[in-house]
């Protein structure tokens, strides 16, 4: 997941609504490690996505809110079921019952660890938060952001089980109808998801496609 830049950080107009902002101090009260958790939780409330023994992979999961959710919803009568796996460039404090690994997923040996410490499971879902660090170049900015996009698919496509799904941040801009045409070429339904916890000003959406229209290895 992005970060709040140094620059953002420093800023009184960010400080002043990142005070005031009710998730943020929900956050703080539940425990979770940023406001984002409340995106996959509004998301998941919707959709049903976290089911018991499930086999979920977290890319972009720093500081590791998303993957917070995902170990709480797979937990039943105290104890954890499925397996979960973490992943992002930045070090992440760990949690229990859960695989993080650091590196950078653009990176092919990355991916390759990561789907060796699969063993060859078959993934439920697939989580996607990742975003670049932001130049504030808008087309530059887009196509790295779409690059990611392009990676979680590929991955999503090699590792999902044929009735699994995949959660990804996108941005509206250029490169993005093409992507979501190919995610629905890809998968039997594609969603937009814009959580209430996904500010109004943020160009971000959630993709949710479901249900691979070739299963992997197929």
């Amino acid at each position: 997941m992005p970060q709040a830049s140094k620059k953002h950080r420093s800023n009184p107009e960010w400080i002043a609504r990142h005070v005031s902002d009710p998730y943020v101090r929900r956050s703080v009260q539940e425990g979770y490690r940023s406001r984002a958790a409340y995106k996959l939780i509004e998301i998941d409330d919707k959709d049903r996505l976290l089911r018991p023994g499930a086999v979920v992979v977290d890319l972009g999961a720093a500081p590791g809110s998303w993957t917070q959710v995902v170990r709480q919803r797979l937990t039943r009568h105290g104890k954890p079921s499925g397996r979960v796996f973490a992943l992002d460039v930045l070090p992440m404090e760990p949690l229990p019952d859960v695989d993080v690994l650091q590196g950078d997923f653009r990176e092919e040996a990355v991916e390759q660890e990561l789907a060796a410490r699969l063993g060859g499971a078959r993934v439920d879902l697939v989580l996607s938060d990742m975003a670049p660090n932001l130049s504030g170049i808008a087309a530059a900015d887009a196509a790295r952001s779409l690059h990611l996009a392009e990676l979680a698919l590929e991955f999503a496509i090699t590792h999902l089980a044929p009735d699994g799904a995949l959660l990804v941040k996108a941005f509206q801009g250029s490169g993005y109808s093409q992507y979501v045409e190919r995610l629905k070429r890809t998968f039997r339904s594609v969603a937009v998801r814009k959580p209430p916890a996904s500010r109004g000003t943020s160009a971000e959406v959630y993709l949710l496609a479901r249900g691979l229209r070739v299963p992997a290895g197929g």
